[in-house]
């Protein structure tokens, strides 16, 4: 692919006519300033995909390629079924009398592509190819260049097509599971003759197939439009007619660049360049790819039962990686969309209550809960939004599945199953146990490449805990507050206070020695941490940052540590750093901005009294690792995970504790932030004494009143509400450092 200079103008640069593009007259919409392609070309993990689709959209495409620097593209996108996932179905376009069995790969050039539209020439072949995308359905226009008789192959993996009177239809198996797409489609031209891909040629007396053609002669434009569904072939009829009535592809992607903006259009800024926007709005873009709304005329498939449901007037949403997606982006959401975000917690609940053991997800997908790495982090999601006024969902049905959860199923990474003889040691003792360096697995359950994780098992659950005994405290079961309030404190079982770090310990409660805080617990620390090593996990008690300070000793100790974890070296050469961890990237000192147990690390700052440093921090981290441009993104964006953490710390402030309706303030990067609450209710962060190299707060008042306070609760914006900083070039160490001033953590238990 050809790369130009100033990446920007890779998503910006549309013939007018398809994507509606400003000219350089026009003032520029949100959406304008979304880039797909920012972190296209990763540092070393899964880089970001640029995605197509409306937001939260059952239909998503993406061009299918190795990565971004691959020179082939494996045929035209038609649906993918999940975040990151490949293609069901493929269209390959071709001409002549070859007929592949194989999807084609081809050469091409001049690709284009905006969150609503898609344009890509296949130069080999000289064919033109547009796209545009609606909920659950989508439309293209293939322009063959050359004479010929011309025709459109369509693919299914695993899965049975067929010709009908009135277009293709069928159905494809999604990974081996029971869980099925279904594809109508029509052309607008009609078709000399139709018929199976059979031993590489077109048998037009067989009407149905793996593979199906369509031949259409010597038309060149061939314009055709299909729908998709988890239910049904009719229903993927019945989801084209209702979203698409033309062949227009530029009448589609308009209505989907109104979408878009409606939808980035909640929160404004004003100030700031033209990449801080860039960032700004591509972040934001990324944070609606996932979940996906799955209803289908008021009816949905759920792979938790293997059933077609009524949704009762409550859509179905899937496809999240909770463990990466609670610290942030449903946050996020609790903010600009509670209604959608009150709609995916019911989506759990339903979940949970269509399997025989009636546990929570964790990692819900269109195939059923994948299970993957560790934690019950939905009840995190779940309090957060009940404790920030969100009330439209069962709070009795969550915390009862939310319960189940953590408590039947076994803490072990990536797996779904019941409580091991691990998980009864650590219900007893406080603590999940690890093995010696050498020391054979003792409990065959154990994943074998995932290992026990016991430190980040212990941690993630003390912060489950205490988002489970916030939620009985609400529903008035004493006894359980009791209970989990006290587990939220096992963290404290792990704490070496001869280190100031979190070890792992034996079945006899004894620490593992010798031990290294950034190498120990070979491939990813996973034998004791996850992903990421000791260092990151020292922070790892998001509920509790002021018990933290009290276990190293004190504001002055927990500060020195803090910012030793951004100065310490990796301690190896590059290669076998990262060799050893992959994961653990976009570094500063031993600091991974790469990866989301990190995310509220920079913050902590303001509950030791100094929120300057936060300010610092966060503000560095963001230039560091934040461009618009190819390799954009430092690490696993996991379809809003991180991008999520951009959004907040660019507007000023982020929830470091999801469950605590509370908001520590960073570093505002623009002049002024608008964000639309719902019910005609704004919050304002205005930046005084704006400049880009004033990252300092010097002052503040928030909704008119002085405050020297790091932060803000859910209350003073709930109606809406103004937060005014006054900006500088040099740190006011004395704002908000005072005893008094710190953010809120969980109450004691002693």
């Amino acid at each position: 692919m050809r790369l130009i200079t100033i990446i920007s103008t890779l998503c910006m640069v549309f013939p007018l006519a398809l994507s509606g593009a400003p000219n350089s007259t026009e003032k520029k919409s949100p959406v304008d300033y979304v880039n797909p392609y920012m972190g296209n070309i990763s540092h070393l993990l899964i880089p970001t995909y640029p995605t197509v689709h409306l937001p939260n959209s059952m239909l998503r495409v993406c061009p299918e390629r190795g990565d971004f620097t691959s020179d082939m593209i494996h045929g035209l996108p038609v649906a993918t079924t999940s975040h990151r996932g490949s293609s069901a179905f493929r269209i390959s376009p071709v001409q002549g009398d070859y007929y592949p069995e194989e999807v084609i790969n081809y050469s091409y050039n001049s690709e284009k592509l905006t969150p609503y539209t898609y344009s890509v020439y296949l130069d080999e072949v000289d064919i033109n190819v547009n796209y545009a995308p609606s909920y659950q359905a989508g439309i293209y226009q293939i322009n063959f260049e050359k004479e010929g008789d011309n025709h459109i192959i369509i693919h299914s993996r695993d899965g049975l097509l067929k010709v009908t009177p009135d277009g293709i239809s069928g159905y494809q198996i999604i990974d081996g599971t029971p869980t099925r797409i279904f594809l109508y489609l029509e052309t607008e031209q009609r078709y000399k003759k139709a018929g199976a891909l059979i031993n590489g040629s077109l048998d037009d007396k067989q009407k149905q197939g793996k593979s199906l053609i369509i031949s259409f002669g010597a038309q060149k434009k061939i314009h055709l439009r299909y729908g998709i569904s988890f239910i049904s072939e009719e229903q993927a009829k019945k989801n084209l007619k209702r979203d698409i009535r033309t062949y227009d592809v530029q009448t589609v992607a308009s209505q989907g660049k109104k979408i878009w903006n409606k939808k980035l259009g909640k929160i404004t800024v004003e100030g700031g360049t033209e990449n801080d926007k860039s960032v700004f709005y591509t972040s934001l873009y990324r944070t609606y790819e996932r979940m996906i709304n799955i209803s289908e005329d008021g009816r949905y498939y759920s792979a938790f039962d293997c059933k077609v449901h009524d949704d009762n007037g409550i859509p179905f949403y899937t496809d999240d990686w909770i463990w990466d997606t609670y610290r942030a982006t449903h946050p996020l959401r609790v903010l600009i969309e509670p209604e959608i975000e009150c709609d995916m917690i019911s989506s759990y609940i339903r979940m949970a209550e269509q399997t025989p053991q009636g546990w929570m997800p964790t990692f819900p997908e269109v195939t059923g809960d994948s299970h993957r790495m560790n934690g019950n982090h939905a009840i995190a999601v779940i309090w957060d939004a009940y404790s920030k006024g969100l009330t439209n969902f069962s709070l009795e049905r969550a915390y009862e599945a939310c319960q189940k959860a953590i408590m039947e199923k076994t803490l072990l990474p990536w797996q779904k199953l019941p409580l091991t003889e691990l998980d009864r040691f650590y219900h007893k003792n406080g603590f999940f146990p690890a093995l010696h360096p050498g020391e054979a697995e003792t409990c065959q359950e154990v994943h074998n490449g995932e290992k026990r994780q016991a430190v980040a098992v212990t941690l993630g659950d003390c912060y489950d805990k205490w988002c489970l005994a916030q939620t009985a405290k609400s529903l008035h079961k004493e006894q359980d507050y009791k209970l989990y309030l006290k587990d939220s404190y096992a963290y404290r079982n792990l704490y070496n206070h001869a280190t100031g770090f979190f070890h792992p310990k034996d079945i006899n409660g004894n620490f593992i020695e010798p031990f290294d805080y950034r190498f120990s617990g070979g491939q990813g620390c996973r034998d004791y941490y996850g992903e990421n090593n000791g260092w990151i996990y020292r922070w790892d008690v998001q509920h509790n940052p002021a018990d933290l300070i009290s276990l190293m000793g004190g504001n002055e100790n927990f500060i020195r540590n803090l910012n030793q974890t951004f100065r310490e070296p990796l301690g190896r050469n590059r290669y076998d750093f990262y060799q050893q961890l992959p994961d653990h990237t976009g570094n500063a000192g031993q600091f991974s901005m790469a990866n989301e147990p990190c995310l509220h690390i920079p913050y902590l700052y303001n509950y030791a009294g100094q929120p300057w440093m936060a300010q610092k921090r966060i503000r560095r981290l963001l230039n560091q690792w934040f461009r618009n441009d190819l390799m954009g993104v430092p690490g696993d964006e996991d379809g809003g995970g991180m991008s999520a953490f951009v959004v907040f710390s660019m507007m000023g402030f982020y929830p470091v504790t999801p469950g605590i309706p509370a908001y520590n303030i960073g570093s505002p990067v623009f002049k002024k932030v608008k964000i639309n609450i719902g019910n005609n209710g704004y919050f304002e962060i205005i930046a005084r004494n704006y400049s880009p190299d004033n990252i300092y707060i010097q002052s503040a008042t928030l909704n008119g009143k002085v405050w020297d306070k790091p932060w803000f609760g859910q209350e003073d914006i709930k109606d809406g509400g103004q937060l005014i900083v006054t900006m500088g070039n040099r740190a006011n160490k004395n704002w908000g450092s005072n005893s008094g001033s710190i953010p809120p953590s969980a109450e004691k238990y002693d």
